[in-house]
């Protein structure tokens, strides 16, 4: 069992069609591990085609807070990062700080 404070957060969002993301998976998954105690992000994995895009876009969310939101995230993956999956990314992340926000209110 994980420590009690650390949750599982996922998001979701569909793939551009015509990227080499979108023939492995139609969708894009993006799954975190947060720390409650501090709104920190501890873990993230997601479904990219490569396993560099994957460790880059991780690089981004690992040791950041959501407890203000993920606009300061979204803008630094905007501007360092230039795939396809950009909006895809940022709309699970944004869906991830939704589904925290009302878990920390329940």
């Amino acid at each position: 069992m994980t420590d009690s404070n650390t949750i599982l957060f996922s998001g979701y969002a569909r793939l551009p069609s015509g990227i080499s993301s979108s023939y492995i998976h139609e969708t894009m998954v993006l799954v975190v591990l947060i720390d409650t105690r501090t709104a920190t992000i501890i873990e993230a994995e997601c479904t990219l085609s490569t396993r560099t895009s994957e460790r880059y876009i991780s690089g981004f969310l690992i040791g950041e807070s959501i407890n203000d939101g993920v606009e300061d995230i979204n803008q630094r993956i905007d501007r360092y990062y230039e795939g396809n999956s950009k909006k895809a990314i940022s709309t699970a992340l944004r869906s991830i700080y939704n589904n925290y926000r009302s878990y920390v209110k329940s």
